[in-house]
């Protein structure tokens, strides 16, 4: 059969001529990408910036990485420009095209790694069979199994998911654990960062400033956390109090509705998205995580790595990384009371024992939690997955 043998609409097709293109582009070898890292999230909370940090970090160790985001998402500006980009839609778990595209992208660059986060761009990461590309799916969250039955290798953030899915019926030798990390800079000795954030926020030096984190929505527990602000003095140790939170989603108009109904709302400021948290963590005296759910924690590593004492409520991940008193303290989750009677005794405590616990934090960030032990985990496992090979 020649082509003028071919009816006319299929010689057309997009999808022809897609097939074609492909098949053109795994003639010529792109330029070296060992990892291809793919992400659907549209906004930057904990997950997403470590997102950022990972893959800058492997970039920037001599592992060349690439990332795959969501049109429009904020992590575009957030992640090196060394980094190479594509942005597709992922606009639901059956956008073809974004399919499509990756499998096309895998095809091009044949990666040892194509490494998924979360549950939208695991589900649209489909490797070509023939491809021997190993498809990682990182699991942050005790998520529905089904959505990752298809990769050929799974990491889950702590170890109570690792567990997790071998109690889903994961094969135990392709299920690993690796944890996340947070930067730990050594002290500049520059205070400038932290004056101006307080100075943005209308906050005095004599003034005790809790900072707080996250999406709002309703397991991140903000709703407990100005209930338990509205409990406590306006001042502690004749100092006034007052609570600075980052974040936006879904509560952002009841939780603001919220602070006024309390009458706290003059004490409380909002900050919205940060690209940039670090100068508020180094200006805070404590920081809170209030969550109701919380399978790690990035935020607790966060405001560890800036040697700020941290609060939290005891959740599974929470649980896992602090040690009560030693590390920071926990409190009971969704518990307002709780929460401020923890709030108050740790400022009350004095500044010795505050910056003990922040350097106990910092010490573990330091020694369990390094840029330098998870990327080599990570470059380790990749090592290890190209021994073993793909499922089949």
């Amino acid at each position: 059969m020649n082509l003028f043998s071919v009816p006319l609409c299929l010689c057309v097709s997009p999808y022809l001529l897609s097939w074609v293109r492909l098949a053109l582009s795994t003639h010529r070898r792109s330029p070296m990408i060992r990892s291809i890292h793919a992400i659907a999230s549209p906004a930057l909370g904990g997950a997403e910036r470590f997102f950022a940090r990972l893959v800058d970090a492997l970039h920037e160790s001599g592992y060349p990485s690439m990332a795959v985001l969501r049109r429009g998402s904020l992590l575009a500006e957030t992640l090196d420009p060394a980094v190479p980009q594509l942005h597709t839609g992922m606009l639901n778990s059956v956008d073809l095209r974004t399919v499509w595209r990756i499998r096309r992208l895998v095809a091009q660059h044949r990666p040892e790694v194509v490494q998924t986060y979360m549950g939208r761009a695991t589900r649209l990461t489909r490797v070509p069979r023939r491809s021997d590309s190993i498809h990682l799916a990182r699991l942050g969250g005790y998520y529905r199994p089904r959505s990752y039955r298809h990769a050929d290798a799974w990491v889950g953030n702590t170890r109570g998911i690792c567990d997790y899915l071998v109690e889903q019926g994961f094969p135990a030798e392709r299920v690993f654990h690796i944890t996340n990390f947070a930067e730990a800079p050594e002290p500049s000795g520059d205070a400038a960062p932290a004056r101006e954030a307080r100075e943005r926020l209308g906050i005095g030096d004599d003034a005790l400033m809790i900072f707080a984190l996250g999406r709002f929505r309703p397991s991140k527990g903000f709703v407990e956390l100005l209930d338990a602000f509205a409990l406590l003095p306006a001042e502690v140790g004749g100092r006034p109090l007052r609570l600075v939170v980052a974040g936006d989603g879904e509560l952002r108009d009841e939780l603001r509705a919220q602070a006024r109904r309390l009458g706290i709302d003059e004490r409380v400021s909002w900050m919205g998205w940060l690209t940039d948290p670090a100068p508020y963590y180094a200006a805070a005296d404590l920081f809170v995580c209030p969550s109701r759910i919380e399978h790690l924690g990035n935020v607790i590593l966060e405001a560890w790595g800036r040697n700020v004492p941290v609060l939290s409520t005891r959740t599974r991940g929470a649980e896992e990384l602090m040690v009560d008193g030693e590390t920071g303290i926990l409190v009971a989750a969704g518990d307002a009371r709780a929460m401020s009677d923890g709030i108050l005794r740790a400022l009350r405590s004095g500044e010795p024992e505050l910056r003990r616990l922040a350097d106990a934090g910092l010490h573990t960030v330091r020694t369990r939690h390094s840029k330098e032990a998870i990327v080599t985990a990570y470059r380790d496992l990749y090592a290890h997955l190209g021994t073993i090979g793909r499922r089949r």
